[in-house]
């Protein structure tokens, strides 16, 4: 299958914000998408385990409030909130880093529905190399993964294992990049600071080497 990637980055609303998090100076990098669906079926997708494998990763664990989860090659963590049709959080454990995500559904005014999902972070080395893309990326393709799950329930989505190796992948990787990188620059950051990062980002997710300014 192949993908409208500027349809796809131009779907997906893009912010970062500054703030204190447990009397530590953090970042929250927030996205927002809406779909073809009910709030039901958004909601169902982002919490049932059957459904989550389909277009994110496998996931063990218990999906209730206080449960522990993990996602297979990635990050587990602990479920903080469960609000039926509204409120999803938890805990994003890493090896010894600690963030929190937190997703919320809504009904936008033409009737799809929409997730906004906010990642919270302390301020780190990695967001000085980065910046807001070394999460805004990976949430953006999986972002990209729900559409295609949502529009196409029955085919498979892309390999999460080579989907950075396509043409496809690459373009929406580079793209979403850029844009994170713009986003930063829009939240203050120096102009070539962010873009810097931006190609630091599109190395990390793609093993190319970094292209020069």
């Amino acid at each position: 299958m192949r993908l409208d990637v500027n349809n796809h980055l131009a779907a997906t609303g893009r912010s970062v914000s500054f703030l204190d998090h447990e009397g530590r100076p953090a970042s929250a990098v927030i996205l927002s998408r809406s779909y073809a669906t009910t709030l039901d079926d958004l909601w169902d997708a982002l919490t049932n385990g059957d459904r989550i494998p389909r277009w994110f990763l496998p996931i063990s664990g218990e999906l209730e409030p206080g449960g522990r989860f993990q996602f297979e090659g990635n990050a587990g963590g602990t479920i903080t909130a469960c609000e039926r049709l509204s409120r999803l959080a938890a805990t994003w454990e890493f090896g010894p880093h600690v963030s929190w995500v937190e997703a919320r559904v809504s009904t936008d005014e033409d009737g799809r529905a929409r997730l906004t999902l906010a990642h919270t972070a302390h301020l780190s080395e990695q967001w000085d190399e980065y910046g807001p893309g070394a999460t805004g990326v990976g949430w953006e393709m999986g972002l990209l993964g729900l559409a295609l799950h949502i529009d196409h329930p029955d085919e498979p989505g892309p390999d999460a294992s080579t989907f950075h190796t396509t043409p496809d992948g690459r373009a929406l990787i580079v793209g979403s990049s850029e844009a994170w990188g713009e986003t930063a620059i829009e939240s203050g950051t120096d102009p070539q600071t962010a873009r810097a990062a931006a190609r630091s980002t599109t190395a990390f997710y793609t093993g190319e080497p970094v292209e020069e300014g």
